[in-house]
């Protein structure tokens, strides 16, 4: 579920994300990943059967939700994990230029197929062509199918109308059907989708974090004298030693200037703590670091939760945010959004996911 949610969550044209189920397990774990765009949707006793078809889940929640006949609907099936946000957004702008009623996707196959009366399906035997000059035909994937909600209430079908074809990379052409495409898929994730983030991790050399949402719950403490306070999470500290063990250089960069944040800085032993720098000073002192330990901002992993944060997860190598952070950070492209909160030990799950494969 993980992996389609958050292709359409990162899809700016997507307004709400509709998880139709009738298990709680499922509800509690799509609940969890934090996704702020998904809503769930129980579906009827009756459209939860084993025979069950999409087509009678889509049109029941299209009339317990009462959406505009010109609304676009986009059924997206989980057991394509393999596809990413640029496939949703290439589509929705093709769809969007007014050419077809709806859209499927697809993928070029170049295989030779049979009839059960043994006569070929899409080729002459007798002149059998080369695969590189062979025009193959039209697989559907199964990823997704895009039309509006009137075409489909008048059809009682996902496709209707003139039917577009959006084409896919071949390796989507695989999906979840069977116990063995687990072990398919796994490599195939590792290649193409998970290539990116696990070498990123693999050469980062300086980790730095924000401390409100962060290190700490972003509350608010005072003393009946009025003095602040913070509460910092002990697992979190133990990050920081983790990192500097395995030789990568850490730093608390934050908007505040406080003298909590400096003792609190001293005793974690962090090699940089930049204070009182919001959103455009965050980046430039973090280019001031990179100068100073002669690494470039793709080899810096930073955290943080606010809108002051934006501009610097915007341009490192390894961009993450708490489970809670505001809206506007979590869309920012390629973000790691963590399964813990702010002050809850977010810094440490952020910390062990680079150390399980920084080579450094």
């Amino acid at each position: 579920m993980y992996w389609s949610l958050l292709a359409t969550q990162n899809t700016a044209r997507v307004d709400e994300i509709v998880v139709a189920t009738d298990s709680s397990e499922i509800e509690e774990t799509v609940i969890k990943f934090g996704f702020d765009k998904v809503n769930i949707y129980h579906r009827s006793v009756e459209n939860a059967t084993d025979t069950a078809s999409t087509e009678s889940v889509m049109l029941e929640y299209i009339e317990q939700s009462r959406l505009s006949e010109t609304d676009i609907f986009i059924l997206v099936q989980a057991t394509s994990p393999l596809t990413d946000t640029k496939h949703f957004d290439e589509a929705l702008n093709i769809y969007l230029q007014g050419k077809f009623d709806s859209m499927l996707t697809c993928v070029h196959n170049k295989h030779f197929f049979w009839n059960n009366d043994g006569t070929p399906q899409n080729y002459d035997y007798r002149q059998r062509p080369r695969r590189q000059d062979f025009n193959g035909i039209w697989m559907e994937n199964g990823a997704f199918y895009i039309n509006t909600v009137g075409n489909i209430i008048a059809s009682r079908n996902r496709l209707s109308g003139k039917i577009g074809i959006y084409e896919m990379p071949g390796y989507t052409a695989f999906e979840v059907d069977e116990p063995d495409d687990w072990y398919v898929m796994e490599h195939l994730m590792k290649k193409h989708v998970l290539r990116k983030s696990t070498a990123c991790e693999q050469n980062i050399r300086l980790v730095l974090t924000d401390v409100d949402g962060v290190l700490t719950d972003g509350g608010m403490y005072y003393t009946e004298t009025g003095d602040e306070m913070k509460k910092f999470n002990t697992r979190d500290g133990m990050a920081f030693e983790l990192l500097r063990q395995a030789g990568i250089k850490t730093g608390i960069i934050t908007s505040e200037n406080t003298k909590i944040v400096e003792n609190r800085a001293n005793k974690l032993k962090a090699d940089y703590l930049i204070q009182g720098k919001r959103e455009g000073g965050k980046l430039s002192a973090t280019q001031e670091i990179c100068r100073k330990e002669g690494i470039t901002l793709n080899e810096v992993a930073y955290i943080g939760d606010d809108i002051n944060c934006f501009e610097l997860l915007s341009e490192v190598g390894l961009p993450a945010c708490p489970q809670d952070a505001v809206r506007k950070i979590k869309e920012i492209a390629n973000i790691r959004i963590l399964s813990e909160k702010g002050g809850n030990g977010v810094f440490r799950e952020f910390a062990e996911g680079i150390l399980s494969q920084n080579v450094h």
